[in-house]
């Protein structure tokens, strides 16, 4: 994924980029063979092997004819259909009661129709469909005051002997996130030696990306494409220093009454209901100076108007940003420095106090000696591009060198997906540690508006109802809030119908106002190893999971009638639309009923109903149990006969006995605060 001119990667044959490519073209009009090889290229660097040479299988069987007569009656190859016959085709696949072919379709339908809108074009020239949508990307000012931080320079060339680099510290944080920057600064405020080891690129204000392709690529978890093994749920998480802080929309809300008071009592953690943890919470707002948002654009607007008309609770959100709100940048990074990201704010600070940051590092395994943590293992990238650059893309391997960081402490904050892979990896035998994941799973209203909302411009989420944040009958809380999107998100996100159907609603965009339900997770999901080494993440509803995702569409669908929409979509395969018909307000208020009802039956079963995640929680949740949870209620791992694993610490938002049901920065960052508190009092053995 990159704007430079792009070749096919290798393995793959021609006949399957010449299928893929059809596969494109009948997804979204034009430049379909620069697409295919960007779709082939993004695969071979993102997802697991198992998951490509599946995929790849596909474009093979759809060219066989015996495969064709048995499937559609008709021995006819998909590129020798037409393409109206290939369009027919693929919704039938959308719609299959066979969960692969569903699995098939929304893998290449997502892919493919994000490239078409968030590729920038080929040097030199720009993406023809932006033109056709209205969007025009911004072009921030880069402050000045660049982020005073610089990472190790250790990535030259390996040495012949293949030697490995060496570090010392009194800690070793993996993760420079929410919480592993926290951690830093607190360690480092604290006299200790702390080198933090990131797996992403650093980047400074001046180097971030400034289209939404190149961002996905250098700094989301799996280079953008992230999701659950079957495809069913989209995840976005935030690769490199600064973790998620760098690309995230700001939204500040804590953690509501009843999850700490559940924690406190069901989960053991003594001390999360009461006024220590308030402390950590202030002090973490104070430090990244959160405060409500002054610019509140349409289509925040939208959820203020909607609320009033209705009576329900609805506010501007607190974000951690300076007073700002006239671009859409902040999913590629702020280069601005407004954002008070974990990279301007505890990095900084950590880095002020001696901390060493070592980026583009991913680490292996946790090293014991004597049944102790004595350190980590990674793999560092031995050769340094342009700063700024991404690694080298298609199918080849970048040279790797091994770093090993000696320390008698090991903090692990690298999130919910990517520390239980690194526990995992290392052997530790905890049953649990993989388990409990929690996702916010997030369904999706499109309310489209006479006047334009531009979604991808101004404050990225602005205002917010908790109308619904606490748990009632049979459904758990969810708060709402809006959907920032640029049009490769917005392409991925919206529905499928056709090629001319989807052209036509990417074609009224800037009057879409999407809004979504941060729902407190009905279901788990799990976190294990493929046989490549990679992360598999599994996850499914259970019945109360589905219906707080029912009683949300219908919410904000109630919420979008309210402020104003002419037409409002329930995003799903098949979605659910209300008012196409125009109409009027005595025939509206009947179909309203009929949609509403429509909206309690949505089928969200795997690659029906739609189904996002920008927050992963939970997979090696803390708590006073020894079975149910890997680690104790102050972040230290547990083995599996329950005894602690001197000098192994847990920090981030992996620790979570439940879900929030509220976006969740802001409590990983006080969370952080009480492990390093943790750590910090247990120097002493430690040394």
């Amino acid at each position: 994924m990159t704007s430079s001119p792009v070749s096919a990667p290798a393995g793959w044959t021609p006949a399957e980029l010449a299928t893929l490519a059809e596969l494109a073209e009948t997804f979204v009009r034009g430049g379909s063979v620069r697409r295919s090889n960007l779709a082939a290229a993004a695969l071979s660097r993102a997802a697991d092997p198992a998951q490509v040479r599946q995929l790849r299988l596909v474009l093979r069987l759809v060219e066989s004819r015996a495969v064709n007569l048995l499937l559609t009656g008709r021995a006819v190859s998909f590129r020798d259909r037409t393409p109206a016959d290939r369009e027919r085709v693929l919704l039938g696949w959308a719609t299959s009661r066979f969960g692969l072919r569903r699995s098939a379709f929304q893998a290449f339908r997502g892919l493919l129709t994000f490239l078409a809108y968030a590729d920038p074009g080929p040097p030199g020239q720009v993406n023809p469909l932006h033109a056709a949508i209205g969007y025009v990307p911004d072009r921030p000012p880069i402050t000045p005051d660049l982020t005073p931080i610089l990472p190790l320079d250790i990535h030259g060339p390996a040495p012949a002997g293949g030697e490995p680099l060496v570090l010392s510290a009194d800690v070793v944080v993996i993760g420079s996130g929410a919480s592993g920057g926290v951690i830093a600064a607190e360690l480092t405020r604290a006299g200790r030696s702390v080198v933090v080891v990131e797996a992403g690129p650093f980047l400074d204000e001046a180097h971030l990306p400034t289209n939404e392709m190149d961002a996905f690529d250098r700094t989301y978890l799996n280079h953008g494409l992230l999701t659950t093994w079957d495809g069913s749920l989209t995840m976005l998480s935030g690769a490199g220093v600064g973790g998620g802080t760098l690309v995230n929309w700001m939204t500040c809300i804590a953690a509501p009454e009843d999850v700490r008071l559940d924690w406190a009592r069901e989960h053991g953690i003594a001390g999360i209901d009461g006024p220590d943890f308030d402390r950590d919470l202030a002090a973490v707002e104070a430090e990244l100076g959160v405060a409500p948002a002054v610019v509140i654009p349409p289509k925040d607007q939208a959820i203020l108007r909607g609320a009033a008309a209705l009576g329900w609770d609805a506010a501007p959100i607190r974000r951690n940003a300076a007073d700002c709100g006239d671009c859409g940048s902040c999913p590629f990074g702020c280069p601005r420095g407004t954002k008070q990201s974990t990279l301007r704010v505890h990095l900084r600070t950590a880095a002020a106090g001696g901390a060493r940051i070592v980026d583009r590092a991913r680490v292996t395994r946790v090293l014991l000696e004597g049944g102790r943590a004595s350190g980590i293992e990674a793999e560092l990238l031995s050769v340094a591009p342009e700063i700024g650059a991404a690694p080298a893309g298609g199918s080849s391997k970048p040279r790797m060198r091994r770093l090993i960081v000696r320390a008698p402490q090991v903090v692990i904050a690298g999130g919910a997906l990517r520390t239980p892979a690194v526990l995992l990896a290392s052997g530790f035998d905890h049953p649990v540690i993989g388990r409990h994941l929690r996702l916010h799973p997030v369904p999706v209203i499109a309310g489209l508006f006479d006047d334009p909302i531009e979604m991808w411009r101004g404050t990225m989420q602005a205002a917010r109802s908790l109308q619904f944040v606490r748990p009632d009958g049979n459904r758990n809380g969810y708060a709402i809030e809006s959907a920032p999107g640029h049009p490769g998100l917005i392409a991925l996100a919206l529905p499928w119908e056709g090629t001319d159907a989807h052209a036509a609603l990417l074609g009224r965009i800037r009057h879409v106002a999407p809004l979504i339900a941060v729902t407190r997770d009905g279901g788990e999901g799990r976190v294990r190893l493929t046989a490549s080494g990679r992360a598999r993440v599994d996850y499914r509803l259970d019945a109360r999971g589905i219906a707080t995702l029912r009683h949300a569409l219908g919410s904000m669908a109630e919420l979008a009638r309210a402020a104003g929409a002419r037409q409002i979509l329930a995003a799903g395969t098949p979605p659910r639309w209300h008012g196409r018909s125009g109409s009027g307000s005595g025939q509206e208020a009947r179909a309203f009923t009929v949609f509403q009802d429509a909206l309690r039956s949505f089928d969200f079963g795997p690659n029906r109903g739609s189904v996002f995640s920008a927050h992963q929680m939970g997979s090696v949740r803390m708590g006073a149990s020894v079975d149910g949870h890997p680690c104790d209620p102050d972040g230290r791992l547990r083995t599996r006969t329950g005894s602690i694993v001197p000098g192994l610490y847990i920090g981030d938002g992996s620790l979570f006995p439940t879900g929030l049901g509220v976006n969740p920065m802001i409590t990983i960052m006080a969370l952080a605060r009480r492990v390093a508190r943790t750590v910090a009092a247990e120097a002493g053995a430690a040394s």
